[in-house]
Formats: structure tokens, sequence, C-alpha cells
């Protein structure tokens, strides 16, 4: 599969052709193809991420269908009625206590997805934070 041209290195180009006084522009083009690269990497995480609850949601609902036709066929075996209440009583009892626990689960994946993808940004614009910093250093010389 051959890579897709990088719309980057057209930008790149146009943008060196304009020459400003005091201005880097190769330093502007590399902070924009690092912002690029951090907004590419924090969508591959959030991707990855909701990949995994897709995965998680299609276990859990493969597990409860599972369980399910198991309890139904539990049920219809007949005997005691009483006793078939109990049964339906302890099995939505059970079902409500695995639908909790897998809501905290899924919320807690998503979660630590988001912090992730989150934390990739936020380390970008705390190093477009410095290389401002150092930009005005250098003009203040």
């Amino acid at each position: 599969m051959a890579n897709p041209a990088n719309p980057f290195t057209d930008f790149s180009k146009l943008l060196e052709q304009y020459k400003l006084p005091g201005v880097d522009m190769s330093s502007v083009i590399e902070a924009r193809r690092k912002d690029i690269e951090a907004i590419a990497e924090a969508n591959k995480v959030a991707y990855e991420g909701m990949q995994a609850l897709v995965q998680k949601q299609t276990e859990i609902l493969s597990k409860t269908m599972q369980e399910i036709q198991a309890a139904a066929t539990q049920m219809s075996a007949g005997g005691n009625p009483a006793e078939a209440m109990a049964k339906q009583g302890e099995f939505v009892q059970q079902g409500l206590q695995q639908a909790f626990n897998n809501m905290r689960e899924l919320a807690e994946m998503a979660q630590k997805s988001q912090a992730e993808a989150l934390a990739v940004i936020t380390k970008r614009a705390e190093q477009n934070i410095e290389e401002a910093k150092n930009l005005l250093k250098g003009k203040g010389k």
C-alpha cells in the first residue's frame, strides 16, 4: 500500500517561498509539523480507545446473550413454580449487578482513552509555550 502524498510538504514549500524579516520560517514550519503530528497521535489514541470499547461491548453482549439463553433453558426445564420464581429473581438481580459492573468498566475505559489523547495534546501545547518563550528570548537579544 503506497503512502498518500503528504499535504504538509506542499504547505511547507508554499511558506518557504515567503521570506519575512526576523521570522525563521523553518522553525515555524517545524512547529506546525509537530502540531499536526500531535493531533494525529491524539486521534490514533482516541480511535484505538474507541475500538477497545466496541470490542468490550461486543464481548459483554455475547456473554449476556449466552447467560440469557442458559437461564431460559434452565427455567423452561419445568419443576416447582416457586423455585422457578426464585431463580428468576436471582437471575434478574445478577443481571443488574453485572450490567452496573459493565457500565463502570466501559466508563473507566472511555475515561482512560480520553485522558491519554488529551495528554498528547497537552504535551504539545506545553512544547508550543516553551518554543514561544525561546522565540521571544531570541528576539530580545
